[in-house]
């Protein structure tokens, strides 16, 4: 059986709480000795890095995904199990996403949260079949699960395809939720 990817989105500095370096090292940790092959930004600072080394010290794999002018400025993992190099940030989000088997953002800023997004679009319309977890560690996302649920409530997200997002903080919650997975449907427009 084909070892599962896990695509992380998070951010390339550390924050200013400490518990989140602790939290992202956990995710790590789950993610290596539950099997899972590690797909990230492919850099060395911030949670992004913490995330690669803890999944490598958990017995896991990493493939980084980095452009050129960001591996140029001295940024790129050099430790990881594979490093590809792309040219444009736009093909980067695309084969992290191609690679994935599995979404999760740990908290970061903008390129995080453009990044988890995007993905959520695609599997809305049935793009790809994939899980995408919001890990709400300390309540982070709480305001964007607010967002979602308005998106529902003013008609522009239809209720089963918010259903299908995962915002949890439990790595229970979250196995329970990657294993009875079932993708969106489609959307039809019918001249809504």
């Amino acid at each position: 059986m084909k070892k599962k990817n896990v695509t992380v989105y998070c951010g390339a500095s550390f924050g200013v709480d400490k518990s989140y370096q602790d939290i992202t090292r956990k995710l790590g940790e789950w993610i290596g000795k539950n099997n899972y092959n590690l797909v990230y930004g492919g850099g060395r600072s911030g949670l992004m890095g913490l995330i690669a080394d803890s999944v490598l010290e958990n017995g896991g794999k990493v493939t980084g995904i980095i452009t050129h002018f960001l591996s140029e400025r001295e940024i790129a993992h050099d430790g990881i199990t594979k490093l590809i190099k792309v040219d444009t940030m736009s093909e980067r989000k695309k084969k992290m996403a191609d690679l994935a088997d599995i979404f999760i953002a740990l908290p970061g800023g903008p390129g995080t949260l453009e990044e988890i997004t995007e993905v959520v679009s695609w599997a809305v319309l049935a793009l790809h079949p994939c899980p995408c977890i919001f890990f709400n560690y300390d309540n982070y996302y709480n305001h964007i699960r607010a967002f979602y649920d308005l998106m529902v409530e003013k008609g522009y997200m239809k209720k089963e395809a918010r259903e299908k997002l995962c915002f949890t903080d439990s790595f229970e919650e979250m196995e329970k939720f990657i294993a009875t997975y079932v993708p969106p449907k489609a959307r039809e427009y019918h001249g809504e």
